[in-house]
């Protein structure tokens, strides 16, 4: 039977007693300690810089020629934390109820809120590593709403923020590497994992350059090897995120956690071509000021300009008056389909609806929707030939987060002694749906 070793006492309490009790490694002992790290997105070149900083012996492996490369550079909406600038009702309960609400109640509550009660630390560190986020013209940290909130708790670094945090942790694990406390090894293929008397105690990897195969030993492994979306056809991942590690470590024991949760972003472009491989996400971040629309009539062709307002259907602002276009990714996705599948959508193959800027623009002027989401735009455009300025964009649902993973406990190490999982590789903060 699992054992989540899940804290006891009260929900608000657990982190803070879990920490008081658990055991401590002497200063002087770090540096006996051996940690593999495998993947270098987020989670990964955090958690091996942290420990390096720590002082534990870390290796860090990634698959990539460079960390920079890891697909946590793809992110663009931004990063939920309960810090309240904007002072309009925030706390850290809130993010965790908003973050359980959102995954339809199926989160562990006591890992969510600790993430909730750690979140404001982890803005805190990113700003440390030098992470560009967005001020006001105070100076403090600025901040917009996602879905599934009420309040604008997102910090973000205009549509660019995955990349800005991924170079953040890479600067810091670039200064560990420099320091010889972590030493890093690129473009080489996790094949298994070493498991000695029940515990996993390295890893099996191949050079992608020469084919070697090389053994490494290690006190601990650390998996971050991010999701599964791929295992379907047209996601919003590149195709180098390939899931192969945790089907390994799946394959050696590492039990896994609800693999049917997989998240359809509802702002992703439509498919536009019989032999794409992947496909591309615009950022949630966009719902802020764009309005979500189809025409009232089934079969409707005529381009946007020509349809009226009032032969306009805002479905998602007259369903969901209290969230308005900034509803949870799942509600927005399945009514996107719902209305394509009454014959509602548009574009070509009848499979998109409208996300229309007018409005916004018309009230807050071009040159402010272009410093907040003038690359999407720029990159809308380029994919599309379409300037959304002028003509609305045209989104549709796809594959794009995985909220199942490789099973975890509180401590985040799988079933699997020694062997832990972090970020999206593994199962246990984001329950049915992640919020953005």
């Amino acid at each position: 039977m699992l054992d989540s070793k899940i804290p006891s006492g009260a929900l608000k309490d657990k982190w803070t007693n879990h920490k008081a009790k658990i055991k401590l490694v002497n200063p002087a002992n770090k540096r006996k300690y051996h940690v593999i790290v495998v993947g270098t997105g987020l989670a990964g070149a955090s958690a091996a810089a942290s420990m390096a900083e720590m002082g534990y012996n870390v290796e860090s492996f990634c698959i990539q020629d460079s960390p920079r490369r890891a697909h946590s550079i793809a992110a663009q909406g931004g990063i939920n934390a309960a810090k309240n600038y904007p002072n309009d009702g925030d706390s850290i309960h809130r993010l965790f109820y908003d973050t359980i609400k959102g995954g339809d109640f199926r989160s562990r509550e006591a890992n969510v809120y600790r993430l909730a009660e750690v979140s404001n630390n982890i803005i805190d560190q990113c700003v440390a590593q030098g992470v560009p986020f967005a001020r006001d013209y105070s100076g403090y940290l600025d901040n917009r709403s996602f879905g599934g909130a009420q309040v604008s708790r997102t910090f973000y670094a205009r549509g660019q923020t995955g990349q800005q945090l991924l170079l953040g942790a890479y600067s810091a694990l670039m200064k560990e590497v420099g320091k010889g406390t972590v030493k890093l090894h690129v473009r080489k293929e996790m094949l298994d994992i070493v498991v000695i008397d029940g515990v996993a105690r390295g890893i099996v990897t191949r050079d992608l350059i020469t084919g070697k195969i090389e053994k490494h030993a290690a006190d601990a492994v650390v998996m971050a090897t991010g999701g599964y979306s791929n295992a379907f056809y047209l996601s919003t991942n590149a195709k180098g995120c390939n899931v192969t590690a945790a089907w390994r470590a799946h394959k050696k024991g590492a039990f896994f956690a609800n693999p049917c949760y997989t998240q359809i972003h509802p702002t992703c472009i439509p498919v536009h071509g019989e032999y794409q491989s992947k496909l591309t996400l615009m950022s949630e971040s966009l719902r802020n000021d764009g309005r979500v629309w189809v025409p009232k009539k089934a079969g409707d062709k005529r381009p946007a300009k020509d349809i009226p307002e009032n032969e306009r259907d805002y479905y998602l602002e007259s369903k969901y008056p209290s969230f308005g276009n900034l509803v949870p990714r799942d509600l927005a996705s399945r009514n996107a389909k719902e209305q394509c599948d009454a014959g509602k959508g548009v574009g070509p193959t009848g499979q998109a609806v409208y996300l229309d800027f007018a409005e916004s623009i018309e009230r807050l002027g071009a040159d402010v929707i272009g410093a907040r989401y003038g690359n999407l735009f720029e990159m809308y455009e380029r994919i599309v030939d379409d300037n959304p300025y002028e003509t609305p964009m045209m989104i549709y649902p796809a594959l794009h987060y995985t909220m199942g993973g490789l099973w975890v406990d509180y401590n985040l190490m799988s079933n699997l002694p020694g062997l832990f999982v972090i970020g999206e590789a593994n199962f246990s903060d984001h329950g049915a749906n992640r919020l953005g």
